[in-house]
């Protein structure tokens, strides 16, 4: 399969002598990233561009899989240009099922191997990093968990919410960390991490991530597992929540690389896109430092993964990231969130209305 190319395609289109085509006043785009933060970055784009962005976003609850699945649905018809995800694991799945299209551009050469498909069809930036959320008037500094393995605590029966994980980054953290204790042995997230927290009695939320830190902000549950955005809008809004970045280490040990998961955006084209130039424009104008600077300043407040403009934002930075792969979190991540379905809901009291929203 041939690779899309902004330059080529320009110098066909000049050649020829076209100009004002539709190809270049409008795109379409499906954006999983919370409304606020998208309609910041897509104003500033079509300022820069001229160019008119026709945006379909999703409920927090389903996303980011509400768009990842009306993308399968319109694999043989699509309608949308560019897919923008706030998370890596389903973006990954949709290039190996075929959504998605090869892309390369001079801009995005040298982009990091780590944030990029090596056949062009996503590349990653701005990252959120995966954290505990939790109370700190019910939460003594003592008891606060480094390791996520400590939230199986009998301290913390009952006292534990997560978003549902058949939605949202849950389910590709769950995928992450999977594939990163199998190394270990393959019984650990199994018998060990899913099977204490349903001892836990962890609930699971119909909401999304937002949900969890709502629930911590109002005394519902004291700790919760969430994303560094939710967290630091909470704080904007002024609500008493505080978050720890927890360490994947399953001793007490510290090993580099074994540290906090970050889950960084993606931006992509969609196969068989009606507005290829416009929509090559918009991925480059996604992975610029200037997106990156936006979201970075924004109430989500992500990580930028340049290291130049990363060193400029120090107090966005986490200790120590994961040595992840995300191909093969990714990969794992269906298995991950079906255990985790079938032990979690074992119990009625893990639930708080979420088997009414099975997709």
């Amino acid at each position: 399969m041939k690779q899309f190319s902004i330059f080529l395609l320009c110098c066909v289109v000049f050649v020829g002598g076209c100009s004002g085509s539709s190809d270049d006043e409008t795109v379409v785009v499906y954006v999983s990233a919370d409304d606020y933060v998208a309609r910041q970055v897509i104003a500033a784009f079509e300022s820069e561009t001229g160019i008119k962005v026709k945006m379909k976003g999703d409920i927090e609850a389903q996303k980011t899989t509400g768009l990842v699945n009306q993308l399968r649905l319109e694999k043989d018809h699509p309608q949308a240009d560019v897919f923008w995800s706030s998370e890596i694991f389903q973006t990954i799945t949709l290039a190996e099922e075929g959504v998605l299209a090869p892309f390369t551009s001079p801009l995005v050469s040298d982009w990091p191997e780590q944030y990029r498909d090596s056949e062009g069809r996503w590349y990653a930036f701005a990252a959120r990093a995966r954290v505990i959320v939790y109370a700190p008037d019910r939460i003594v500094p003592d008891e606060v968990p480094r390791l996520w393995i400590d939230l199986c605590s009998q301290r913390f029966d009952g006292r534990i919410v997560m978003a549902d994980p058949r939605f949202g980054t849950t389910g590709g953290h769950l995928g992450a960390f999977k594939v990163h204790s199998d190394r270990l042995s393959p019984r650990i997230y199994q018998d060990i991490f899913l099977q204490r927290l349903a001892a836990n009695h962890i609930r699971m939320l119909p909401g999304g991530n937002a949900a969890v830190v709502e629930a911590v902000a109002n005394g519902e549950a004291d700790l919760g597992m969430t994303d560094t955005d939710d967290v630091w809008a909470a704080q904007v809004q002024g609500l008493s929540v505080a978050m720890i970045y927890p360490r994947h280490d399953l001793l007490e040990d510290e090993y580099p690389g074994n540290g906090t998961l970050l889950i960084p955006n993606t931006v992509a084209m969609v196969q068989g896109s009606q507005h290829p130039i416009a929509a090559a424009r918009f991925i480059e104008f996604m992975l610029s430092e200037k997106v990156e600077r936006i979201l970075a300043e924004s109430d989500s407040r992500n990580i930028p993964l340049r290291p130049g403009l990363a060193d400029l934002y120090p107090e966005l930075a986490v200790p120590d990231p994961l040595l992840v792969d995300y191909v093969a979190a990714a990969a794992a991540r269906n298995d991950a969130v079906n255990l985790a379905w079938e032990i979690l809901s074992a119990s009625e009291s893990n639930f708080t209305d979420v088997k009414a929203d099975a997709p």
